[in-house]
């Protein structure tokens, strides 16, 4: 599919298939989608979790309100935000910057102390409000590469995210769930599927300049 096919293809599964399982080699590009998507100044404020544990997809659901995407998709993934982005996480990313790029110290050093001072001084809520900010860049990545991958996919913030987190463990990670993304191929009598795309004309949604 090319991607306007792909994008018209997707909608939001509300019945997955249980039986059909995403192969091991689709989700290493999910994994992959996931790890190159765009940050703000390239952080990458966060951390993919993978389920593919039935038993722990059946805790989540319940701590989904029930939604049944959760227990039956073939995988879920967890999108989840660092709880610290301080002095220390920001230097072993410019660490990893002069690694990869050999860029010089004295390039990167400015940059790198502006950006160490300005994250100082911001609360901690705000800086867990910007990873927030780019854990829905990512999702819409997903979204579109599963689309692309002919996976189908379900993006939810229905959840409560303590359960999650506590289900998960995600607190000795230093991380907090804030988006679900189930995936897996949809059901074949899921009566969503066959709804047509409801759509903002683009004459309504775009302006041209």
């Amino acid at each position: 599919m090319n991607s306007i096919t792909a994008l018209k293809w997707r909608y939001a599964v509300k019945k997955f298939d249980p039986d059909k399982l995403v192969s091991e080699e689709k989700i290493d590009v999910l994994k992959t989608a996931f790890n190159l998507t765009a940050t703000s100044y390239g952080l990458q404020p966060l951390r993919l979790v993978l389920v593919q544990n039935k038993e722990i997809q059946d805790k989540l659901m319940k701590a989904s309100y029930n939604q049944k995407q959760i227990g039956t998709a073939s995988h879920l993934l967890v999108i989840c935000i660092e709880n610290t982005v301080d002095k220390g996480f920001i230097e072993k990313h410019f660490k990893m910057v002069q690694d990869i790029r050999k860029t010089p110290d004295e390039i990167l050093h400015p940059f790198r102390e502006s950006l160490i001072g300005d994250f100082e001084q911001k609360p901690v809520d705000e800086v867990k409000i910007w990873a927030t900010h780019q854990a829905y860049l990512v999702l819409g990545t997903l979204l579109t590469v599963c689309a692309v991958e002919g996976i189908d996919s379900c993006p939810m913030e229905g959840f409560e995210p303590k359960k999650y987190n506590e289900i998960l463990e995600l607190e000795k990670y230093g991380l907090e769930a804030v988006l679900a993304l189930p995936v897996g191929y949809r059901s074949d009598d899921d009566f969503f599927a066959s709804l047509k795309k409801v759509r903002r004309p683009l004459k309504d949604t775009v302006i041209e300049i």
